[in-house]
């Protein structure tokens, strides 16, 4: 088993942040992101914890890991919901306990801030990272994600 140490995420974390987006948004859809918006938006999370926080899994100090929550506001619990997004391990270290880790690290902070609940949002078609979700003790939701990205003038 490897020793992971799971921290917060700083502006120090930008450019390995950056390049894990990069990775995942190629590997799982795909697509290569603008890496100036894509730059400036990590900047900004990591800047400003009211747009989100990421948290990182560290092995000698190497980043291996990392997920990014946003917070949405459940009028229904009168609490905060945390989303879990921008989950990606390196490949080195797939397979070896790094977001079980960053998810149990995760759980506690939010449980000792008095969150609600964890969501999170996958890909329909990435099998191998629902059944690490399921194994890690959540469920598929009833809802259905509908988005209009980008926001045109329709």
């Amino acid at each position: 088993m490897i020793s992971l140490f799971i921290r917060r995420g700083t502006v120090a974390d930008a450019e390995v942040v950056v390049e894990f987006n990069a990775c995942m948004a190629r590997e799982t859809e795909g697509i290569e992101l603008d890496r100036a918006t894509l730059t400036d938006g990590v900047r900004q999370v990591l800047s400003d914890e009211s747009r989100g926080l990421y948290f990182v899994a560290e092995v000698e100090e190497r980043v291996v890991g990392q997920l990014m929550l946003t917070y949405e506001w459940s009028d229904w619990r009168n609490g905060w919901i945390w989303w879990i997004q921008s989950v990606y391990v390196h490949p080195d270290f797939r397979r070896a306990g790094v977001f079980t880790a960053l998810n149990q690290h995760v759980a506690q902070v939010a449980r000792a801030a008095g969150v609600k609940g964890i969501r999170l949002y996958v890909d329909a078609h990435n099998l191998a990272a629902q059944e690490t979700y399921r194994r890690l003790g959540m469920t598929v939701s009833n809802y259905l994600l509908f988005e209009r990205v980008p926001l045109d003038a329709t």
